[in-house]
């Protein structure tokens, strides 16, 4: 019974690696084909097949989502820097860690937060920076 449980190790892993990819890109394939038919049981033409998509309701892009992410990611680097020093000088548990990357992941989003508030608010016409772009 342990040499068939360890032959079929290598068999799932090539399923699991080949197979479940394969069946999301089939999956993928059959929807747009059966949302595509739909359309044109419809009666649809091309064209209004492609203006359809294209003016479909967007949300608005936010200029700001730079700044959010590279915060993020800033703060999230600040927390990791400082739990490796606590944990190297003062001898607290690598179990600190993942509190510290909360919180300052946290913080970050706290501090993005009053960044972009403040910009909003100082904005002389009224109208924010996002509906500016639209």
């Amino acid at each position: 019974m342990d040499r068939f449980a360890e032959a079929m190790i290598p068999i799932f892993g090539i399923i699991f690696t080949f197979g479940i990819p394969g069946l999301i890109i089939f999956w993928h394939i059959q929807s747009r084909h059966k949302e595509r038919m739909k359309l044109i049981d419809m009666g649809l033409t091309p064209d209004e097949v492609k203006a359809y998509y294209t003016n479909s309701e967007r949300k608005p892009r936010n200029p700001y989502s730079t700044l959010k992410w590279g915060m993020l990611f800033a703060f999230l680097g600040l927390g990791l820097f400082i739990s490796y020093i606590l944990t190297e000088v003062a001898d607290f548990s690598d179990s600190i860690t993942p509190a510290f990357l909360l919180f300052f992941g946290g913080l970050g989003f706290i501090v993005y937060y009053i960044i972009v508030n403040s910009k909003m608010k100082n904005d002389v016409n009224g109208t924010t920076t996002v509906q500016k772009q639209l």
